[in-house]
Formats: structure tokens, C-alpha cells, sequence
């Protein structure tokens, strides 16, 4: 069996605040709409800049004690920058008039809060790390720096390819 991979990841500013409903089995998920930009020089020199938006769905993973759905609603905002990692699907379905509908979602895995006005730090929500996310970003202060973090400077654990 060949093996395929499926992986998006964005960085970008949210355009609005994340909308967050229930499912009818109870399940909370937020739709986050991300702006990326890319800029070149066109032909006659002139700046030129493209944005493209992105519809980003949060779900709660079960069994989570919170979830990305929930981290999204409290701690982000309009204006927000991120870093969404996470899966391409394309859905289509058939509204009131019978008109087929199209619509290609980012579904979400992990999410970088990359920053804020108010002075919090970033923090890493995604499989497994809700809760703990959740924790550091109500915190208040200067970002961590990573001499709070001495092991992320180890040499046995770096896994990188170079």
C-alpha cells in the first residue's frame, strides 16, 4: 500500500473572532477565518500583494480536559496572528434551492497562538496539549524564554534531519 500525506500548515491574522457553536451531539467547534498574504513585483516593478482566506475548523478532541474549539473562543480575537497546522478537506452538499455548494476547510491539529497585544504569551494547543494550553495562555507576563526550558536546548533529544 503506498502511503500519502495530507498536511497544511498557515500562518496568518484572524479576520474575525472565532465562531464557536455545539454540534447536535454535544461537540464544540469553532470556524476561524485566516488571511494569508503573499507580495511580489510585478512586470513594471510595481508592489503587488494577494490575500487569501481560509476557513479553519476547531474541534474538542473527546477525552480532552479542553480542546482547540474552546482555547480558540477564549483566548483569540480578530487581528490575532496564528500558526494552523492541520488537514485540506473539500466538502460539497445541496442547499435549499437545490443548488450543490462547495466549500474546502482546514481542519485544524495543532494551533500556535503566535503572540498578543495584551502581553500573554504564545502557546501550543493540539492533540493532547488543550488543557495545558489553556493554562498558559491565561497567563500574564513576558513570554518564557527558553532558559526556562533547559531541555528543549539538550542535544540528545534534537531530532532534526541536519
Amino acid at each position: 500500500m503506498s502511503r500519502s500525506l495530507n498536511k497544511v500548515i498557515l500562518i496568518g491574522n484572524l479576520g474575525a473572532d472565532p465562531e464557536v457553536r455545539s454540534t447536535n451531539n454535544g461537540s464544540r467547534v469553532a470556524t476561524l477565518s485566516v488571511a494569508t498574504s503573499r507580495q511580489w513585483k510585478g512586470n513594471g516593478g510595481e508592489k503587488q500583494e494577494k490575500t487569501e482566506w481560509h476557513r479553519v475548523i476547531c474541534w474538542n478532541n473527546k477525552g480532552a480536559g479542553g480542546g482547540l474549539a474552546d482555547v480558540a473562543e477564549k483566548y483569540l480575537k480578530k487581528g490575532d496572528k496564528v500558526y494552523v497546522e492541520g488537514r485540506i478537506e473539500y466538502r460539497t452538499w445541496e442547499d435549499r434551492e437545490k443548488q450543490t455548494r462547495y466549500v474546502t476547510e482546514i481542519i485544524a491539529r495543532e494551533l500556535i497562538m503566535l503572540g498578543s497585544k495584551g502581553g500573554a504569551p504564545a502557546a501550543t494547543v493540539g492533540a493532547g496539549a488543550a488543557k495545558g494550553a489553556a493554562e498558559v495562555g491565561g497567563k500574564t507576563g513576558a513570554p518564557e524564554s527558553l532558559d526556562a526550558f533547559p531541555e528543549a536546548l539538550d542535544e540528545e533529544d534534537d531530532d532534526l534531519p541536519f
